[in-house]
């Protein structure tokens, strides 16, 4: 493509804009391409049947010879979930990516039988270099351990990109490198690329501490068993939940299979110190209820997660009991309110006692930096251009206002789309055309095949039903043996419709005889003129605009 010059440095984003998932960054100078972060987003509840959303791999399998390394800034799904779909695509020389990162990576790849070995454990002091890049990191703070952001030496200047962080100053884990931040600034930054998940969200973000103070507090005074719903994600949180329920004498039983994974393996990776606390579901039976503290997924009122089972009384292992607490130490998703107070109103109807996050009860805070420490990011970095990253347009436009605040000029701030291409040369940055850079879904084993016409379909199905016509066609004569025969499914209840269903057959058996001579054998242009009669009389009947599905057979007679 003309717009891929040599001596120009390109970065573009596969993942990430205008949307909060399926982070993925690229830098490419020359013949070389690096890859930051390859996650996936969970679909929306229009994606019907999508189990996830992944990047658009099409520019990458076209230049996988420029791939040099594909680099992980930390372990959270929307920016390592895409991994196994993108190594079953494209051959990735190397993925560096940070301990924890590593560990949750193999099981990854270990689970769908992907034979890949060559993951490297990057930290703060790692230096990768190639002909064109000497790529460090730095620590940040975030809600999961061994979280990175990276700084790109390119021949046209210095790219950062943040990853997910925030600036905590009593953190429960590592605190950020704010000194080594402050040497890369100083030493001259091109471009930022940094997270703007809570650019919409004013001041500072609360501490991880405060947290575990309050949480703390709710473990002293209940005397009751304590079933806590918190993102598996979460480590340090985890960690806190661990650690505190040793200190009150409790056991802690896990339930939720991510939360099983991530447990186990903070705990090989020495985050967690699980010994002696953590019991089986059947060990727990024998303890009472203010020795247990159950730690399960479900906070965001995922139907299938640990916590909706136990809500809605069909868990196997866990019944709710009149002394519980349920704390949800969490805040909602946006989108997941509705599933969330389901799940409340359910607890509430068992009799148990539920907290949640509010201004009254501080359980839970963001991982990820609000204005005042994206402020503190950009002053720290002194990049002379800009460009948001993870986040909708609303949180990318107010993380470049917040630039323009701390003294980059609009001109210098680049709000982009997934695809999009900025260039950087001695003479500055510009945008320069776009790569493929659309979304692709994820059913089952199936990538790639599911596109907008499909999930159209199931939509119209899920909504209007569908309704199946079966003709029996003379081979000899060519003409409708009998009627048609209608078959429906989600359409209309049949033994309370049957006048319109014979209405429907009739009508249909009329089509099919009006047109089967003029189409001369053509089932496909037959079908064409059985919908185009059906579908106005259905739609008048019923106000509905169901799937309609013939199908004709050839019987011999």
């Amino acid at each position: 493509m003309k717009f891929f010059e040599n001596g120009e440095t390109k970065v573009f984003a596969l993942g990430g804009l205008g949307e909060v998932g399926k982070n993925m960054y690229c830098i490419m100078h020359n013949n070389e391409l690096i890859i930051i972060d390859a996650g996936v987003m969970f679909p929306e509840d229009e994606l019907l049947g999508i189990d996830y959303v992944i990047s658009d791999y099409t520019y990458l399998k076209q230049n996988q010879d420029k791939i040099k390394a594909l680099i992980i800034t930390h372990g959270h799904e929307d920016h390592i979930g895409g991994i196994p779909f993108l190594l079953q695509t494209i051959n990735i020389p190397v993925i560096y990516a940070p301990k924890q990162a590593t560990e949750l990576i193999k099981k990854k790849i270990e689970e769908r039988n992907i034979p890949y070995k060559n993951i490297k454990v990057h930290n703060e002091d790692t230096k990768i270099k190639f002909k064109y890049f000497e790529i460090e990191f730095f620590a940040t703070t975030h809600s999961i351990p061994d979280s990175y952001g990276i700084a790109l030496n390119t021949p046209n200047g210095v790219i950062v990109t943040t990853g997910d962080f925030k600036f905590d100053f009593t953190p429960v884990g590592p605190m950020s490198n704010i000194h080594k931040m402050a040497e890369i600034g100083k030493r001259g930054v091109k471009l930022l690329l940094s997270d703007s998940t809570n650019a919409p969200v004013e001041g500072f973000s609360m501490s991880e501490s405060k947290v575990d103070a309050a949480l703390g507090e709710i473990f002293a005074r209940h005397n009751g068993r304590i079933i806590i719903a918190t993102f598996a994600s979460n480590v340090y949180r985890l960690k806190h939940i661990i650690e505190t329920s040793k200190k009150n004498n409790r056991k802690v039983v896990l339930f939720g299979r991510s939360m099983e994974n991530q447990v186990s393996i903070a705990i090989q990776s020495g985050y967690i110190d699980g010994k002696d606390v953590i019991i089986s579901p059947e060990e727990a039976k024998t303890k009472k209820s203010d020795e247990i503290t159950l730690l399960c997924t479900g906070s965001q009122g995922e139907p299938l997660a640990a916590l909706s089972r136990i809500a809605n009384g069909s868990h196997r292992q866990i019944k709710l009991i009149p002394d519980d607490l349920v704390v949800f130490s969490s805040s909602a998703i946006p989108g997941n309110s509705l599933a969330i107070s389901k799940i409340i109103n359910k607890l509430y109807m068992k009799g148990v006692d539920v907290f949640t996050n509010t201004s009254l009860n501080d359980i839970h805070t963001s991982g990820h930096a609000q204005t005042e420490e994206l402020k503190l990011m950009l002053r720290l970095m002194k990049p002379e251009y800009f460009m948001p990253v993870h986040g909708e347009y609303r949180m990318l436009k107010k993380h470049a206002d917040l630039a323009v605040q701390c003294g980059i000029p609009r001109e210098n701030t680049f709000i982009l789309d997934n695809g999009d291409v900025l260039s950087i040369n001695n003479k500055g940055i510009r945008r320069s055309g776009n790569v493929p850079g659309s979304d692709i879904y994820v059913d089952g084993n199936r990538i790639g095949d599911i596109g907008g016409v499909v999930i159209k379909d199931r939509v119209i199905m899920a909504n209007d039903g569908i309704i199946l016509i079966i003709a029996n066609i003379d081979v000899n004569t060519k003409t409708l043996i009998g009627k048609a025969n209608i078959t429906t499914r989600g359409f209309v209840l049949i033994t309370e419709n049957e006048e319109l269903l014979k209405k429907i057959g009739n009508l249909a058996s009329e089509s099919i005889n009006k047109h089967i001579k003029i189409t001369k054998n053509n089932y496909s242009d037959l079908k064409s003129y059985l919908i185009q009669d059906l579908l106005p009389f259905i739609q008048n009947e019923t106000g509905r605009k169901p799937i309609i599905l013939p199908v004709f057979l050839d019987i011999k007679r």
